[in-house]
């Protein structure tokens, strides 16, 4: 009997074993899966925003052209020209007067917080919690904190030198991008900015998120207050040109309509007067995109940064006049307003050297006609890096030219785990560094850590090469609710980074991580049908090269080539084609089946303006110089040949008119932002019908 109960005490414990195996075998394969499956949904959401931030860079790009080699009289160049005339430096005289507040009067109405000057930590904790509240800061008060903050900025060298020591430790948080949410919550872990508490904010801390300039005015507070232990670095995001297309130029026009262009305009100031970079106790750097195999620390700490307004094009310098009207580069007055190079820094055209003096009488379609041909986006860095005598005939002098590939590196590049350094070309600017050129950049300049922020990570933060980069993003939901953690770190005297991670919403937090991977993956496809349905006519023309005989089926594998052939967003599309390919037949799709379920159409100028309403919603900001939020029917028709000249489309006229009076809803001879919105709209939901 005792034998008996033996046997089956073994077999049972055996039993339990290969139970507690297989159960354990399959959690592993299911939570393998989840994470292919995480990690697929990642790559969706950064291919299509790195795809966005190169069609803004292209765009931008496209309007240098035409300022370029436009005549100085041309009707369509006076159009986009205010946006490039920002990088001129005021006299101080004149900005002070910009930056005076007394003509705004505090009505009694007013129930926001009301600021006394100088800022003390009452005033900014009262600023934190009426914004925490939900309400809105008077206009007067917003004009005198960036007043305020001008000043401040001013006297601030292009490198922080930064040094804690025992009794303190210092934090640094990476992007926010208007997340209020994110920097309430860092301050209610970490505790608010004082002398015992250092922050260095680390850039991008508006667009995208919906309350880009409560956070502005928010570390803007805190930095008046705390002036030695608070730091702001400047991202690319902080630039008017960036933010005319992620929207913080609309957030701030749509809270503060009477004043909102006064307020634009300080902030593309006091935006060129942040400082670039901050040094830890000399040896960790904390930058906010990364460096090339050129940066140099020197360079950077010696520049006027507040000549680059904005790092998408090089400041114009005035060249000084010879005899004869000749400048001392041996061109005319005339000719050196109308022939510029290449931007370097960014991938960009290769321009011909030498252009023909052009008639001033020459319209938009024959100049663009003949310009077209002369475009497209294809350019190495080495190229990129020319010599400064070719700097010098066309971007300016050639040392303008370096300083500007100096910032633009700072602000857009990002690490590769390969060696070299390459052009960035998925984001359109700065470049891809790998750990050889750590390396000899950190041991150039004695130091030990690279601290930089620019990318989304899934955890907040990444290292990579050697763990002598770190990444840091600190706005989390980023993509969507659950996409992704935020991350700050502190750090001691031994300079060691401790990492703090979280998760901003409530909401995410309740999910279970099949849950929450299911959440941001039916979200991640969304996009990435939506991205499929603006692309409808390449992709039927794709599909028909691998269809020779007209059957209306191609092989999978041609479905995967054709998609990326069109989209290229580098993702893996045979692995996707199980959640966007409903049904097959050995082997092979119906790809005209395909197009109908994603309601792909024949072509129209409705198409057009859901493919491009980013684009087009950018190109209106521009044209509508005076910040009025609207424009007329022929600036309009400008906006659509501005666009369909990017877009090498040819749209009629009588197209663009019936479009126009359409779009006019209350039938008052303009367009304002509203309508083309409400536009757009009625479009997306019909799309989707």
């Amino acid at each position: 009997m005792e034998e008996n109960v033996k046997d089956y005490l073994k077999f049972s414990e055996s039993a339990a074993i290969r139970a507690a195996v297989l159960i354990q075998r399959w959690y592993r394969q299911h939570v393998a899966r989840l994470e292919m499956r995480r990690r697929c949904t990642w790559n969706i959401f950064q291919s299509i925003e790195y795809a966005k931030e190169h069609d803004q860079i292209k765009l931008y790009n496209f309007f240098g052209h035409l300022m370029d080699h436009f005549t100085p009289a041309s009707r369509e160049r006076n159009l986009i020209s205010h946006i490039f005339h920002e990088n001129k430096v005021c006299r101080d005289i004149e900005l002070e007067r910009y930056f005076c507040y007394k003509s705004i009067e505090v009505t009694e109405s007013y129930t926001g917080p009301h600021l006394s000057f100088p800022m003390t930590f009452c005033g900014v904790s009262k600023l934190v919690e009426s914004f925490k509240h939900k309400q809105q800061l008077h206009a007067r008060y917003v004009v005198q904190i960036l007043g305020e903050t001008w000043r401040l900025l001013r006297n601030l060298p292009n490198i922080n030198h930064v040094y804690v020591c025992r009794a303190k430790e210092i934090t640094i948080c990476g992007d926010l991008h208007g997340q209020l949410e994110d920097l309430l919550l860092i301050f209610y872990k970490n505790g608010l900015p004082s002398p015992e508490k250092p922050y260095v904010f680390n850039g991008d801390f508006v667009d995208r998120g919906k309350n880009s300039l409560e956070v502005l005015l928010i570390l803007f507070g805190f930095l008046l207050v705390y002036p030695s232990d608070v730091h702001l670095n400047r991202g690319n995001h902080e630039d008017h040109i960036v933010n005319m297309r992620y929207g913080f130029t609309k957030e701030v026009l749509g809270k503060y309509r009477v004043h909102g262009k006064k307020i634009l305009g300080l902030l593309q100031k006091i935006f060129s007067w942040l400082p670039l970079a901050t040094i830890i106790n000399h040896k960790v750097l904390v930058i906010h995109g990364g460096i090339s195999n050129v940066t140099d620390l020197n360079v950077i700490a010696a520049m006027d940064r507040h000549k680059y307004v904005t790092t998408l094009r090089p400041p114009k310098t005035t060249h000084q006049k010879d005899t004869g009207g000749k400048t001392k580069k041996g061109r005319s007055e005339k000719d050196v307003g109308l022939v510029d190079g290449p931007h370097h820094g960014f991938t960009t055209p290769g321009w011909e050297r030498d252009h023909p003096r052009r008639q001033l009488s020459w319209s938009l379609e024959e100049e663009l006609k003949k310009r077209r041909r002369m475009a497209w986006f294809d350019h190495s860095y080495g190229e990129m890096m020319r010599s400064d005598s070719d700097s010098d005939s066309e971007s300016g002098t050639g040392t303008d030219a370096d300083e500007w590939k100096q910032i633009v590196d700072l602000l857009w590049s990002d690490p590769m785990p390969q060696n070299g350094c390459t052009p960035n070309e998925i984001r359109g600017g700065g470049c891809y560094w790998g750990p050889d050129v750590t390396q000899a950049f950190l041991g150039k300049h004695n130091l030990q850590l690279l601290v930089r922020s620019h990318e989304c990570k899934q955890d907040g933060y990444e290292f990579c090469h050697n763990r002598r980069v770190l990444t840091l993003f600190s706005a989390s939901n980023y993509y969507e609710v659950g996409s992704n953690r935020g991350a700050y770190i502190r750090m001691g005297t031994d300079l060691v980074p401790h990492l703090i991670q979280y998760r901003a919403s409530r909401t995410c937090r309740d999910l279970s991580l099949r849950q929450s991977v299911g959440w941001v993956e039916r979200s991640a496809l969304r996009a990435l049908r939506e991205r499929l349905f603006v692309h409808k006519s390449d992709l039927i023309s794709a599909f028909q090269e691998f269809d020779p005989n007209s059957t209306g089926m191609i092989s999978l594998k041609d479905w995967a080539c054709a998609t990326e052939k069109v989209l290229k967003l580098g993702l893996p599309w045979r692995t996707l084609r199980v959640q966007l390919i409903s049904t097959t037949e050995h082997g092979l799709m119906n790809y005209q089946q395909w197009i109908k379920e994603l309601s792909i159409r024949e072509p129209t100028i409705m198409e057009t303006i859901y493919r491009n309403h980013s684009n087009l919603e950018t190109i209106f900001q521009i044209i509508d110089a005076d910040h009025s939020g609207s424009i007329s029917f022929e600036e309009f028709r400008q906006t659509w040949k501005l666009l369909s000249s990017h877009l090498q489309t040819d749209i009629s006229d009588d197209a663009i008119k019936g479009l126009a009076q359409s779009i006019d809803f209350n039938k008052d001879g303009s367009i304002d932002i509203n309508e083309f919105m409400e536009a757009f709209r009625l479009v997306d939901i019909s799309a989707h019908a």
